[in-house]
């Protein structure tokens, strides 16, 4: 039976109370820490004062990120079936010689 907990992360100076899977709160945390590092950053780094454009800036960053990794996880994938697939056909090749 999956066990449930409450927390609360604070992001962006607000506090949000959650009630989640008791695995899941390490990667929460470190996701909410993640998210005040970036923003800290893009305050000290740009001259914006809106929290919204920060957050809106940091979701962004988080996407791209998470998209590159999927178009760099399928070009691996892509590369990898065509070595396997080159690989079929040198041992086809040997095999077939034998006979």
């Amino acid at each position: 039976m999956a066990e449930y907990q409450k927390i609360k992360l604070s992001i962006a100076d607000r506090v949000y109370p959650m009630t989640i899977l008791a695995d899941q709160e390490e990667g929460l945390r470190k996701a909410a820490k993640k998210i005040d590092e970036l923003l800290k950053h893009y305050e000290q780094s740009y001259a914006v004062r809106d929290k919204q454009d920060v957050l809106a800036m940091c979701a962004l960053q988080f996407a791209s990120e998470t998209e590159q990794k999927s178009i760099n996880n399928n070009r691996d994938i892509t590369n990898s079936e065509e070595k396997l697939e080159q690989l079929a056909f040198q041992i086809e090749a040997v095999l077939s010689k034998r006979s």
